[in-house]
């Protein structure tokens, strides 16, 4: 299972690729990188605390129940989410891999010794912007994964090791950002079953065994009622 920010469209929280995912005229291919942050990081917090704002006021929607469900009916289920915003583990999803960390992390900008890597923080509004790093004193930036940077390796060990499966499926995202984009490609070479679900076709819905069309927390409740769920 691969989820993207379409699941998390019926509970509020804006996706990059709509027209509400515009944030004071920039788009996140302009903020979400190292370069913006070493360029301007007080602009940078400002997008990440508005964003960590209208998360922390939403609520997971039927989407998120539906796959919390699943987790805790099926042994073999992993659900790895490019979301950042921790609503499949607030639905109670056992089994997230978070392929580009959480929103509610932060680690120092200088990776200094004294921090642990990342650290979790709720607080909603933070007290200062840009936070300052708790270890060190200097800044902290968000613990996402930005746009150039690499993935975790133990993170990226088990989303391939969750495409070992019989049936993936691809539920809310556009198939832009690599390498999250080609983990359904990856999951059919190992001989899966992949299904696209998302209300518009994308670049990779011709590579899919099945693609539905429709929004995430309709299609998988209509699932969840065909299995008697």
């Amino acid at each position: 299972m691969v989820t993207g920010a379409g699941v998390s469209a019926a509970s509020g929280v804006p996706t990059f690729r709509s027209a509400d995912g515009l944030w004071s005229n920039f788009r996140v291919e302009e903020l979400a990188t190292a370069e913006a942050f070493s360029r301007n990081p007080r602009l940078v917090w400002e997008w990440y605390e508005w964003r960590r704002n209208r998360i922390a006021a939403c609520e997971p929607n039927r989407a998120h129940e539906v796959l919390a469900a699943w987790s805790r009916h099926y042994p073999k289920f992993t659900l790895v989410t490019q979301n950042v915003d921790g609503l499949h583990e607030r639905a109670g999803t056992r089994n997230v891999v978070r392929f580009h960390a959480s929103i509610w992390e932060l680690s120092c900008w200088r990776s200094c010794g004294a921090s642990p890597g990342r650290w979790r923080d709720d607080t909603t509004p933070l007290p200062a912007i840009p936070p300052p790093c708790p270890h060190c004193g200097g800044l902290a930036r968000p613990g996402v994964v930005w746009f150039g940077e690499a993935i975790d390796p133990a993170v990226l060990e088990e989303s391939l090791a969750a495409l070992d499966c019989d049936v993936c499926l691809v539920v809310g995202t556009s198939a832009v950002v690599y390498p999250a984009a080609g983990l359904a490609d990856e999951a059919r070479r190992r001989g899966a079953y992949t299904i696209e679900i998302n209300p518009e076709a994308t670049d990779a819905t011709p590579r899919f065994d099945l693609a539905i069309a429709g929004r995430a927390e309709e299609v998988l409740d209509e699932i969840e009622r065909a299995l008697g769920g």
